[in-house]
């Protein structure tokens, strides 16, 4: 598990916003709603709680100070 700051990725970025899945689920309105994501997948939601409240994204930290 990481602690600290998440170096951030410009690849990630984009393909996480074009990906083929992405577009085919959003388009179909197969969302789940906020906070069902351990009702799809409990694993990755339980991994995912844990690595948000372990790390911060340097961006938003840049926005708060810079506000």
């Amino acid at each position: 598990m990481k602690y600290g700051p998440r170096k951030p990725s410009l690849n990630k970025r984009l393909a996480a916003r074009t990906s083929l899945k992405r577009q085919i689920v959003h388009r179909a309105g197969l969302q789940m709603p906020r906070g069902w994501g351990w009702l799809r997948n409990p694993r990755k939601a339980a991994y995912n709680k844990a690595y948000n409240r372990s790390t911060f994204d340097i961006f938003k930290l840049l926005s708060k100070l810079f506000k």
